[in-house]
């Protein structure tokens, strides 16, 4: 997929690009992302823009599925939802996601095992409201500073919470890539999301994107890239990954403030 679907019509205030790329060493891409914004201009000031990152695991069907779902179900309970507010919703939305992507996997039994990460983010009026579960990622550009709005629900992110290893030497650790969560995976979840939506300001950039890419790219490379204009970003980006040897498929999606 290019700079973006054609034929999709984004209201002012945003630039949008989002590049997903099979990497250098997997025949089938498990990767899948999505944008969404209302219509109906009542709805606009309401719900304002959805985007999605998934990064699907389980096999070869699996993995696809899983994301695919992921994906579909958020984006239809999102933009369906009748009354609450974003954030609940998003959450409520990741909870279904994964009751359906378990529901699934029982109908499907070769498929056992099937999951996803997810983060999707809501932008409304400048204010930024998420849900996550996995180590897709959420970072934030803004002037000369990035930070990592999501954790990763992994292994190694726990060994950095209880302080056994420093971030550098988890961005690096060969089980690195090993979920503590998932949707699709375990009996309940718990998504990762702000206390109150991040207000962001114009030419901040929002950048989600999947293991795939920031695993081999590093935070002042995703800086670097965040001054570009946003389709020649997520080219760079994933050029620097293939270059790396790409054993993932990798995905990114940017957003720039306008």
């Amino acid at each position: 997929m290019g700079a973006h679907e054609v034929g999709l019509q984004i209201r002012p205030g945003i630039e949008l690009a989002s590049l997903t790329d099979l990497g250098c060493q997997r025949s089938n891409n498990e990767d899948r992302y999505s944008y969404w914004e209302p219509a109906n201009g009542e709805e606009f000031k309401r719900k304002g823009r959805l985007a999605i990152v998934a990064d699907g695991m389980g096999g070869y069907e699996g993995g696809q599925e899983a994301s695919r779902i992921a994906v579909e179900t958020v984006e239809q309970f999102y933009s369906g939802a009748i009354e609450g507010d974003p954030q609940s919703l998003l959450n409520a939305a990741l909870r279904r996601a994964h009751q359906l992507i378990q529901d699934y996997a029982v109908a499907h039994r070769e498929l056992h095992g099937m999951g996803t990460t997810c983060t999707a983010i809501a932008l409304i009026e400048g204010n930024l409201y998420f849900s996550h579960i996995g180590d897709s990622r959420l970072y934030l550009v803004r002037d000369a500073t990035i930070s990592r709005l999501t954790h990763d629900h992994s292994y190694v992110g726990r060994l950095v919470e209880s302080g056994v290893i420093s971030l550098e030497e988890a961005e690096i650790h060969p089980q690195r890539h090993i979920l503590t969560a998932a949707l699709g995976s375990g009996t309940e979840i718990a998504p990762d999301f702000p206390e109150s939506p991040v207000e962001l300001k114009k030419n901040d950039v929002l950048i989600l994107c999947s293991d795939g890419l920031w695993s081999l790219v590093n935070e002042n490379e995703l800086q670097d890239a965040a001054r570009m204009g946003l389709p020649e970003a997520c080219r760079e980006l994933i050029g620097i990954a293939r270059q790396r040897g790409g054993p993932d498929n990798i995905t990114v999606q940017m957003i720039r403030m306008v």
